[in-house]
């Protein structure tokens, strides 16, 4: 627990840790949102205020993550897991095919939902490797008329992460990158759609957000849900109907918070150096902590890791819940340490996260 402020450090997975500068502002601001009365909460989203802050975090955001004009930028709901199905849905004929690339459960979610609206393949999984790795570029073989190659860019539970992604050349390439969106500059060009909740790096869960190039909403598919058109969101800049407007507002002052921090070449930067205080108590355990990911998969913001013995594994976790450390334990379905380091976590944390594996090895060996 950080005495300072009484905040827990939060490792959470998502919806996860906020910059505390923006929850004061949101704060402050919540009963009486400048000057009007009212509530962010309690406004049309067809006012004027609400516009501003609609289209200024849409500007932001194509500001710091270097968004092209080709591109649009929707902000939804469902979460990922509904683009699983709206993707395939605008983008897959029937009997076309479309490659997914496997790297974990996320993967496998969004295969299984396009397997409803067409022929999708594996290009490459690491699933017998117990996905501890990201595919070798050398290893993905695409066929030249797909509809489109999917790709999870970071995985939360296995803690993998891509460092360098694949020339698709025509093919678009689309990418879930709900856990590791913003936390480093990335060439949009290579993507012909990103998708992510914003409950990781973002904001508060409740928004979606769609950076699609506007040449595949041309060809989209038409006869599906009005609601489920990417075009439609697009033609009606997100406001077809009622946005979370509460989630759109914080996501914008997120972004706030990004730019004062200089960007993301320096949020990517202190990623870095967060991850590494972490990875170090691993990597000079002797064995005692065992990271999940192969070294050169590594993700910066999901490091996954076991302890020595189960019985030392449930003492570990019990003893850093103790001492104010949220949300380590590892994802139901495979068990052991995660700790999220997503861009609102602080370096004192994950320092404070550090030394107690180190006290506990110690304490323990």
């Amino acid at each position: 627990m950080n005495e300072a402020n009484l905040r827990a450090y939060n490792f959470n997975a998502g919806p996860s840790a906020l910059p505390l500068e923006v929850l004061e502002k949101a704060q402050s601001e919540l009963t009486n949102f400048r000057g009007t009365g009212m509530s962010i909460m309690e406004m049309s989203h067809r006012s004027a205020i609400f516009e501003e802050i609609h289209n200024g975090a849409i500007s932001r955001m194509r500001k710091l993550f270097s968004i092209p004009d080709q591109y649009e930028v929707l902000f939804l709901q469902g979460g990922a897991s509904l683009q699983f199905s709206m993707i395939p849905m605008n983008f897959l004929q029937v009997g076309q095919q479309a490659g997914y690339i496997m790297t974990g459960s996320w993967s496998e979610k969004a295969f299984k939902e396009s397997k409803l609206f067409g022929e999708p393949y594996e290009v490459v999984s690491t699933k017998e490797n117990k996905y501890r790795n990201i595919p070798a570029l050398e290893d993905i073989q695409i066929n030249e008329d797909d509809a489109f190659i999917h790709l999870t860019s970071n995985n939360t539970i296995y803690g993998t992460q891509w460092s360098a992604f694949p020339d698709t050349g025509d093919i678009p390439l689309i990418a879930d990158m709900s856990s590791d969106i913003m936390s480093k500059p990335v060439d949009i060009n290579k993507f012909g759609m990103i998708y992510a909740g914003a409950q990781k790096n973002l904001g508060p869960s409740g928004v979606t957000v769609v950076i699609v190039r506007k040449d595949l909403l041309e060809k989209a598919n038409m006869d599906i849900p009005t609601i489920l058109k990417y075009s439609t969101h697009a033609d009606n800049n997100s406001l077809y109907n009622t946005p979370p407007t509460f989630g759109i507002y914080m996501l914008g002052e997120v972004l706030n918070w990004m730019e004062a921090k200089g960007g993301l070449e320096a949020i990517a930067k202190n990623n870095e150096e967060k991850a590494k205080v972490i990875y170090d108590a691993i990597d000079h355990s002797n064995g005692f902590y065992t990271g999940h990911a192969t070294p050169e998969s590594r993700s910066l913001m999901n490091i996954t890791f076991r302890v020595a013995d189960e019985t030392l594994e449930k003492l570990f976790l019990t003893e850093a819940e103790e001492a104010g450390f949220v949300g380590l334990n590892g994802h139901r379905s495979v068990g052991g340490c995660r700790a999220s380091t997503y861009n609102a976590v602080p370096l004192e944390a994950c320092q404070a996260l550090g030394d107690f594996m180190v006290q506990f090895q110690k304490k323990h060996s």
